[in-house]
């Protein structure tokens, strides 16, 4: 096999691992955002052991962020759809089916964007040491599924030695 085709199934196989946690990531963050209610708030005020003061400026916050997350999540599932139907059982990736992924994953993005930004407004309404605690486990668990998953698995260590092909 010559070395560009080799470097194209690489790059088609890193955006299919690519493609696979971001579905993962925000079929959980939907799931979650679409099936809970405020009263599923507990846990935090537990955790960081909040007042009724600071668990009504956090739950206000989450009523006003579940519009756009599911919003959001109605976004990422119709060009989910886009994407298969352009997929269309084909044995190649067409252009439209590559435009259709690259949509995808900026919605995706945009997506995260906008968790870690209510993410931070939640924080910012906590006592400083639990704001900064409760803020660095969303973003964990937000950006961590793909670091902690894909990318150790493509890596040298797990035999993958992508730059000596």
């Amino acid at each position: 096999m010559n070395r560009s085709l080799l470097i194209l199934l690489g790059v088609l196989a890193l955006c299919a691992a690519l493609l696979g946690g971001s579905y993962a990531v925000s079929r959980r963050v939907c799931q979650t955002c679409m099936s809970k209610s405020v009263s599923d708030l507990d846990w935090l005020q537990q955790e960081f052991h909040l007042s009724a003061a600071e668990m009504a400026r956090i739950q206000k916050l989450h009523e006003g962020y579940l519009p756009k997350c599911a919003e959001m999540c109605a976004k990422i599932a119709a060009k989910k759809s886009e994407l298969e139907t352009a997929l269309g059982g084909t044995t190649n990736v067409n252009p439209i089916a590559q435009q259709k992924l690259a949509e995808l994953a900026a919605l995706r993005a945009q997506c995260q964007a906008q968790m870690l930004q209510h993410f931070t407004e939640v924080s910012q309404t906590m006592p400083p040491e639990q704001g900064r605690r409760y803020l660095a486990e969303m973003q964990r668990l937000t950006l961590g599924l793909h670091e902690q998953t894909i990318e150790p698995s493509m890596s040298e260590s797990a035999g993958h030695e992508h730059h000596n092909q």
